[in-house]
């Protein structure tokens, strides 16, 4: 048992081992889709007293960046696994797909009520521009919704995965980040995974253009094997873009043209954050290139992964990334730590604010990759740009780092009889 597991978890365990296995976290899971719902009791109450209740305006970005961060320190992690025995139970349970699908509609609610509170003209610029920031974050996580629900094979859930992703004007996502990302995680050619040496800022252009570029690819080649052209009505990225398209048109219709711009900018907001997430979840980690020219499979070291409760209760335990990775149609309750997966410092909304200041962001994590690698600096996904850089600055910490692993091998070597 890990040691920083809290003690309701420990209980649980214990459970465990004298019955039938039970999910500790069963209603925790609940946390997740009562984002949306704390957001729309925020901004109900910033409403009915806007002047006095200012801050409430900007419960989104408070709650991103530091309500959530500052509970992972505070609960801290939690590393335990569910038995094999208890995962077919686990995956059929309809329990958990029930506490996704709540996300949705509250989203929606959400999303209304700011786009009505923006579009009053009482309402000041510094709180348009919070209530725009909030409405995004909650958007933003619901990306996640539509991550859990898009990745499975049923209809309806693949609709509502394009539903959720429709305020943040982001559906091509359930279409690229299956079949292009999982296809390339962890590969200079995927858009979706970052590289040492580039910053966020640099990464935001080319995950954004490259992603776009990837999913009409991948639905075009899709369409082609069914005999069908792009303009088809079986086009998921039409669909999806009709879905937004038709959301922005209710919201102008309903609340006039000051919502566009809060439209607008909550759904740049969120799809930004889906892209500081996807920054931080491949950063320097590179597959192998076989000798056939094909890429070795992907493993638990190619993901960046957490165990900090708070944000994997939130984020459905996006955090345990590589078991997502080696499972991808694995409901969240049933994902796995694994030992060997890479560990960032903190929860992946922790992580958020330093990955937006490059030398902060270089400062926690260039070293982790190196150690990562064993001062193997060749095995490493670089920015092309800044390699040469990178590769005389961090010789002296590589060959340092070889030289401790050296040392501890020697240590561990029984001497010879």
């Amino acid at each position: 048992m890990n040691a920083k597991t809290p003690d309701y978890l420990l209980d649980n365990a214990t459970q465990s081992t004298n019955g039938k296995w039970k999910d500790a976290k069963r209603y925790l899971w609940l946390l997740s889709p009562a984002v949306p719902v704390i957001g729309i009791a925020a901004l109900s109450a910033y409403a009915i007293a806007p002047k006095k209740l200012r801050a409430l305006a900007w419960v989104g970005p408070a709650l991103v960046h530091g309500v959530i961060p500052a509970l992972d320190r505070l609960i801290g992690e939690d590393s335990t696994n569910p038995p094999e025995s208890a995962i077919k139970d686990l995956e059929n349970d309809k329990y958990y797909s029930r506490v996704v699908k709540a996300f949705i509609p509250a989203q929606y609610a959400v999303t209304f009520l700011g786009a009505w509170l923006a579009s009053r003209k009482s309402t000041p610029a510094l709180d348009y521009v919070g209530l725009t920031l909030s409405v995004g974050a909650m958007n933003g996580i619901a990306i996640n919704t539509a991550h859990e629900l898009g990745h499975k094979h049923d209809k309806t859930d693949r609709l509502l995965a394009m539903a959720a992703l429709a305020p943040t004007g982001y559906t091509h996502f359930a279409v690229e980040h299956n079949f292009g990302h999982h296809k390339r995680v962890a590969t200079p050619e995927d858009p979706a995974s970052s590289r040492m040496g580039e910053s966020f800022w640099k990464f935001l252009p080319r995950t954004v253009i490259g992603g776009f570029k990837s999913a009409i690819e991948i639905e075009k080649e899709r369409l082609a094997r069914k005999g069908k052209g792009f303009w088809s009505l079986d086009n998921e990225l039409l669909q999806g873009w009709a879905m937004t398209g038709g959301l922005f048109a209710a919201t102008t219709l309903l609340f006039g043209r000051r919502s566009i711009p809060f439209m607008v900018g909550q759904a740049a907001y969120g799809a930004s954050l889906l892209e500081v997430i996807n920054y931080v979840e491949h950063y320097g980690l590179k597959r192998e290139k076989l000798a056939n020219g094909k890429y070795e499979r992907t493993a638990p070291t190619h993901s960046w992964n957490s165990n900090h409760i708070v944000t994997n209760l939130v984020l459905y335990q996006l955090q345990r990334h590589s078991d997502h990775h080696a499972h991808p149609s694995r409901s969240f309750q049933a994902l796995r730590h694994f030992e060997k997966a890479p560990q960032l410092p903190g929860g992946y909304a922790s992580m958020l604010l330093p990955a937006y200041v490059p030398s902060l962001w270089y400062k926690l994590m260039d070293e982790r990759v190196i150690k990562h690698y064993n001062g193997d600096l060749s095995k490493i996904n670089m920015d092309p740009d800044e390699q040469g850089f990178l590769m005389q600055k961090y010789a002296p910490l590589a060959k340092r780092i070889k030289e401790e692993n050296e040392q501890t091998l020697i240590e561990a070597t029984p001497e010879a009889a």
